[in-house]
């Protein structure tokens, strides 16, 4: 099937998920993960509707930047503190910021930008060692300390990753853990420091489950591009 043909099935699925959950498709975000595919493929799917690009690595970003049709580009990956400077005024938001080490980097190039930079926290709701991401008993020292210190970044939310399953259904207790945390900010004071409006969790395994579970960003690839072939990494 075609890239246009894959991203309308998974508009559909985000619809009916969206509806189960009672909320509206244009309530969800969908960022298409262009990880390994080519700039031909990332604008075949902008010509298709993709209006959010995600990317892994911040090479990729780089890479491939100049090629892509305008699109608001996501930084989905762990990013090291070296590589901040590279992609601070490229990208439209920064999905996995875990430590205030980054963002104190964060901070320094987006005032040198003269720019608010906007991130997401990345929590490890699901407690495992393979992944990044502060435990949920963090997350409330780390937003006081970014908010106190970072004038120059906005925190716009959480980011989960959930553990591949065969039945997406187990990652439900992952993903209600990060809404929960969440809710408590929603209901909160928004302003320049702290907006929470987006909970990116769902990937192509698990997103219809992560938007009934109140996902409201989801971070699809496999099933708008088809499996990668890693061997290009090593390229």
């Amino acid at each position: 099937m075609s890239i246009k043909t894959n991203i309308e099935e998974v508009r559909r699925n985000i619809a009916a998920a969206a509806e189960k959950s009672g909320r509206k498709p244009e309530d969800i975000t969908l960022v298409a993960v262009t990880k390994l595919h080519e700039a031909d493929e990332m604008n075949e799917a902008i010509d298709a509707g993709a209006t959010d690009i995600g990317e892994n690595k911040v090479q990729e970003v780089l890479r491939k930047y100049d090629d892509v049709k305008p699109v608001r580009w996501h930084l989905i990956g762990h990013l090291q503190t070296n590589k901040v400077r590279q992609i601070i005024d490229k990208v439209c938001l920064i999905h996995s910021v875990d430590s205030f080490h980054l963002a104190k980097e964060i901070e320094k190039r987006a005032a040198q930008h003269d720019m608010i930079c906007k991130i997401l926290i990345q929590v490890n709701t699901a407690h495992e060692d393979s992944k990044f991401g502060v435990e949920e008993t963090e997350v409330d020292g780390l937003i006081k300390e970014i908010t106190e210190n970072c004038p120059h970044i906005q925190i716009c939310g959480l980011m989960c990753i959930a553990p591949y399953e065969a039945d997406p259904e187990d990652c439900r207790p992952v993903f209600r853990k990060a809404k929960a945390i969440y809710d408590r900010y929603d209901a909160g004071e928004h302003n320049d420091r702290i907006d929470f409006r987006y909970l990116s969790m769902g990937m192509t395994n698990d997103y219809e489950v992560a938007i009934e579970e109140g996902s409201n960003m989801v971070r699809v690839g496999t099933a708008i591009f088809g499996r990668r072939d890693y061997r290009s990494e090593e390229k």
